[in-house]
């Protein structure tokens, strides 16, 4: 299968001009967004971070390296990555797909890591 769109993340506030496959991948809905307003295709809050690691974090620039490491070992032990890899790879046949999360960074948030490990998996053929 040849991909001609990315993976995006982006923060769901002020994201409604962003076309692609949306799917927000954070396990608490985000205040102050209305479902209509969010323009969602899927809500996957079980690919998100697990509460416990959510709050461990709590958005901690200094922890972010731990954090990673953490959230990946969940990816990797998560029941449900390989059926939501395979999602984001038919849908980047036919649309950029973009996670969206609420965080204020930017840089350090779970969508980031998410982003960089399903570029990886897909861009091996896995």
């Amino acid at each position: 299968m040849i991909i001609l769109h990315t993976i995006k993340s982006a923060r769901i506030y002020g994201s409604e001009n962003i076309s692609g496959y949306r799917i927000l991948v954070d396990r608490v809905w985000p205040r102050g967004i209305s479902k209509v307003k969010a323009k969602l295709d899927l809500w996957k809050k079980s690919i998100a971070p697990s509460t416990e690691l959510r709050k461990w974090f709590n958005h901690e620039d200094e922890k972010y390296p731990e954090f990673k490491e953490k959230y990946l070992d969940e990816l990797t032990h998560n029941s449900e990555l390989p059926d939501f890899i395979s999602l984001v790879r038919e849908e980047l046949a036919k649309n950029d797909v973009v996670l969206l999360y609420g965080a204020k960074n930017t840089e350090h948030n779970q969508a980031v890591v998410l982003q960089e490990y399903l570029d990886k998996e897909i861009n091996s053929g896995k």
